[in-house]
């Protein structure tokens, strides 16, 4: 399979590519001679510091987090985007602070209660800003996995008028067919904000996803953390509303369906069925969630290297990483510690970010195309920041030729192999093998398909508008290490350290392995720049259209009036 997936990308793309010349070659080389592991380490010291306070969106921390972001900038001699007339593209965001009630009391049609806790046992938010959120003897319905997917066939509400319910759902998609929705690859429709909006569609007064370490990919700590305190939402952006977004527990949810003599396995086997109809779960319930809404303000940071062909220079390639995390809480843990540093989480890619930038304005190197350095904000709350740059581009997406997208960095040490989120997505495939085969390492597809990271960081806000994205995870060979190490370090990373307060800066982390990551990212992103065509998705892509469509209204507004 993966033969194939190559075949089709050289003969596609191969061919429709000039050869880059010795110069090029030595500029890369000179690029990559400047990726320093002083600079990278020096950056994430600061971005994860206290003194930031967690980077939390309209904060203090925030307001410090894009002033460094942009006097780096200024200082590497980036200009400002002229459709933004500044370094930092302000957006405006609805902060909605929820209080819920601390305990579910939920009701049978014999007249049996069964209660849950708050916090231990679920999480829920209000779906909308409005002072007081009541839902009054709301039936609770299964829907398996709450999808409506026409080129599958499926549609997992088969027209069932669920006004006014509580929608109890899965949060993956269906994988035990390799052909429907990839197998156990996880799509978009495995995420929970598609969830929640395909639930808000039905008309729902609320949805409810059950968590499983598996489905999310992390532990209902994760859950606990990025869905409590001030929670952030475009404050433009449009569509239906539900009273409430929740999250359960696989216990609590077992235990719930069970007091209404369902079995939850059973249920989900027989949602893998595409004639599957939502069950009711025959219980009510009856609560209300207080809502504080302001609105607030963060923003992107962005900056441009204008390029060195004067008929390729008004097409870009965007290197990004987010600068925001979760902040602090309002309770200090037994150490006294109250702030999410996110050190790995992502004060290590906008770091690497900035590195990358260093070590372009010290090698002198210019490319043909132009390059857009995007610190984007918000991105911890559903992916804010790239998507409002997404719907309003400084830079037609139609010229945006690729993105190379930082969300973390390896902190093992080196690796035998480069794992690509999305292989076989789109052109850039191309440069990574390219590349990788000069670090002597092994390009390998994601090592982990069911989490559908693919959709879960910012390369997939600039994919849905038609910009190709090279997306990297460390990868699990550690040189010098047993078969299985690597793996199980970036688990027990995730069990323990992601979206908690101790993901801090460690200066005992083994960075080599990521600078060979930057300096490839880097290759990869100049490439594209200096290459003859823009990138391109794979035929059939997903994304194809979108692309298509970009280019097309870029082109037409570049037409003489």
């Amino acid at each position: 399979m993966r033969r194939l997936i190559w075949k089709r990308i050289f003969a596609t793309f191969f061919g429709g590519c000039a050869l880059l010349g010795s110069a090029h070659g030595q500029g890369i080389e000179e690029v990559q001679k400047r990726v320093s592991e002083s600079t990278l380490r020096a950056h994430i010291r600061f971005l994860s510091d206290d003194l930031l306070e967690g980077r939390g969106p309209a904060t203090q921390g925030d307001a410090l987090t894009q002033l460094y972001l942009e006097t780096q900038f200024q200082s590497l001699g980036l200009e400002i985007a002229p459709a933004v007339g500044s370094y930092r593209q302000v957006f405006p965001m609805l902060g909605l602070t929820s209080e819920p009630e601390k305990r579910w009391q939920f009701k049978s049609a014999k007249g049996d209660s069964i209660g849950l806790d708050y916090f231990k046992d679920f999480i829920a938010v209000a779906g909308k800003p409005e002072a007081s959120i009541s839902i009054e003897d709301a039936e609770l319905v299964f829907v398996g996995f709450g999808i409506q997917a026409p080129e599958f066939q499926w549609d997992d509400f088969k027209g069932v008028d669920l006004k006014g319910k509580i929608l109890v759902m899965m949060n993956n998609d269906p994988e035990e067919d390799p052909d429907l929705f990839a197998g156990s690859k996880r799509l978009y429709y495995g995420r929970w904000d598609y969830k929640y909006e395909s639930a808000a569609r039905q008309g729902a007064a609320g949805a409810i996803i059950i968590h499983t370490d598996s489905s999310a990919g992390y532990p209902f700590s994760v859950i606990q953390t990025s869905w409590t305190g001030e929670e952030f939402e475009l404050r433009d952006s449009s569509g239906p509303r539900m009273d409430m977004k929740g999250w359960m527990t696989e216990s609590a949810t077992r235990e719930l369906m069970r007091s209404g003599g369902l079995d939850l396995d059973q249920l989900r086997m027989q949602a893998q069925d595409r004639g599957f109809k939502p069950v009711p779960l025959g219980l009510r319930l009856s609560t209300s969630i207080g809502c504080v809404a302001r609105e607030r303000v963060t923003a992107n940071v962005l900056g441009v290297l204008p390029g060195s062909d004067p008929k390729l220079s008004d097409q870009y390639v965007v290197f990004m990483a987010h600068h925001d995390h979760i902040g602090m809480s309002a309770e200090r843990d037994a150490n006294g510690d109250n702030i999410y540093n996110g050190a790995i989480d992502n004060a290590s890619g906008s770091a690497a970010l900035l590195t990358i930038l260093r070590a372009i304005r010290e090698s002198g190197y210019r490319p043909k195309r132009s390059l857009l350095f995007a610190a984007v904000g918000a991105e911890e709350q559903g992916l804010l920041g790239s998507k409002y740059l997404a719907e309003n581009p400084p830079i037609p997406n139609g010229k945006l030729s690729a993105l190379i997208n930082i969300d973390g960095i390896n902190f093992l040490g080196p690796t035998r192999d480069v794992q690509v989120i999305g292989l076989g997505k789109s052109s850039l495939d191309q440069w990574v093998q390219s590349a990788a085969t000069k670090q002597g390492r092994t390009v390998v597809g994601d090592l982990e398909p069911s989490k559908g990271y693919y959709y879960r960081s910012d390369q997939f806000s600039l994919a849905k508008v038609g910009v190709p994205a090279v997306y990297l995870h460390g990868g699990h060979a550690v040189r010098n290490q047993p078969e299985g190490w690597g793996k199980k370090q970036l688990q027990a990373w995730t069990d323990k350290h992601y979206h908690q307060r101790s993901d801090q800066y460690d200066p005992s982390w083994d960075l080599s392995g990521a600078i060979e990551d930057i300096q490839l990212l880097a290759e990869v992103g100049l490439n594209a720049a200096d290459a003859q065509q823009m990138q391109s998705w794979t035929p059939g892509d997903e994304f194809e259209l979108a692309r298509k469509q970009a280019i097309e209204q870029a082109s037409k507004s570049a037409e003489p009036r």
